[in-house]
């Protein structure tokens, strides 16, 4: 059995620091050897008591208080903490991130739902749910992860659950939507498992789901639901807002073709910074050579940009060929951190000169490296959990 108790993160004081890029401010968690936190804005303190070491062994105490929030987090609902006995929102946390719904369970001033998720002796799911949800919005936070299959079919279990206990809405809060690269047909007999999976949520009972940083845009359509598509790109941004360059000495690299509307949006934030293309071309799953780099990187700290790293062979190849370029340092940025092996030994091989991932994903510990930063989208989920509860605008956050 699993079991989901919350307990309280401890007192933080965070040192400030400012930069030209950005006027925002968020709380940001840098996991190195000396695992220091860094804040993008002033003097801050967290008012929650107690320390808790969870998940990939780091202790997490996300801010709940309203003057340390960016503007863009602006809300009625951090003016006070919420009682679970006076809402009906509930929160539940699946086994697969069990840190990252804590979090978000802070930033909301809610407790998570209890839950009992089991497996029996031949590796089948039980999931019983330990308190009423009738008449309630139920939002069920569990990403895809390793081991994919297991924490999906999860997913479709506890969605299951909750409709079957007579829940108004459920949304499936997806931080990371497992499949979403099979969206297409790139050679004959092939499936495209994302539509298949969006049928299942879909199926077993969700009325709405919330995705972070989907590969593709067009995966949203798969759905005959609505989707909240959630970019993480605002949490990333404030922490290159802490960094000292000069937002002269930027050009952002898109790792690949298909990645170019992201990496614009990106250096468009980025003080317009300009933009280079690493043109790949892809032999295989998980195989990739980088053959010709558009744009100049001469000279200038080039920050990369892609939406997840895997095997980490595209990221590696292409920093390789922006120092053969004449980039001074390369930075490696994205929402997801899969790292399938041999990722970790690529990555720390020395060419980033920092990789910036968010949480999105749990990071086992024995996964850190020192070049390693790991920023929490809890703040970010929280809010765009609010908004929808409320039917207030999610799109406005990323305006």
């Amino acid at each position: 059995m699993t079991s989901l108790a919350l307990t309280s993160p401890p007192a933080v004081k965070i040192p400030s620091s400012s930069s030209s890029l950005f006027s925002r401010s968020s709380i940001l968690f840098r996991n190195t050897e000396s695992r220091s936190r860094i804040c993008v804005s002033g003097y801050t303190k967290c008012n929650l008591p107690k320390a808790l070491n969870v998940g990939n062994g780091n202790a997490r105490a996300p801010i709940i208080n309203e003057t340390t929030i960016p503007k863009f987090f602006d809300s009625s609902r951090l003016e006070k903490s919420v009682s679970r006995n006076n809402t009906k929102l509930k929160l539940f946390s699946g086994t697969a991130n069990p840190a990252l719904s804590q979090e978000i369970a802070w930033y909301m001033g809610l407790e998570l739902g209890k839950v009992s998720i089991k497996r029996f002796a031949d590796g089948e799911i039980y999931v019983q749910l330990k308190e009423s949800v009738r008449g309630c919005d139920v939002f069920l936070v569990q990403p895809t992860c390793t081991p994919t299959n297991e924490n999906l079919m999860e997913l479709l279990i506890m969605v299951d659950a909750c409709r079957r206990a007579s829940a108004k809405k459920v949304t499936a809060v997806i931080p990371y939507f497992g499949y979403a690269r099979a969206d297409r047909k790139t050679q004959g007999r092939e499936s495209i498992a994302a539509k298949l999976v969006a049928n299942l949520i879909t199926e077993a009972g969700a009325d709405r789901v919330l995705a972070c940083d989907l590969h593709s845009g067009q995966s949203m359509g798969y759905f005959d639901i609505p989707v909240d598509h959630v970019y993480c790109q605002p949490v990333i941004l404030d922490y290159l807002a802490s960094k000292s360059i000069s937002s002269e000495d930027l050009v952002v690299v898109s790792p690949d073709v298909g990645g170019v509307a992201r990496a614009r949006a990106f250096a468009k934030k980025l003080s317009d910074a300009p933009l280079a293309i690493v043109d790949k071309r892809r032999h295989g799953h998980n195989v990739a050579e980088v053959m010709n780099l558009i744009g100049d990187v001469r000279g200038k700290v080039a920050v990369m940009v892609d939406d997840m790293i895997d095997t980490a062979g595209t990221i590696v190849k292409g920093a390789a060929l922006l120092h053969e370029e004449g980039a001074r340092e390369v930075y490696a940025c994205c929402t997801h951190a899969v790292f399938s092996p041999p990722a970790i030994e690529r990555l720390s091989s020395g060419l980033l000169q920092e990789v910036i991932v968010t949480n999105t994903l749990p990071v086992a510990e024995k996964n850190y490296f020192p070049q390693l930063t790991i920023l929490s989208v809890a703040n970010l989920l929280g809010e765009t959990i609010w908004r929808v509860h409320d039917d207030s605008s999610v799109s406005s956050i990323f305006l």
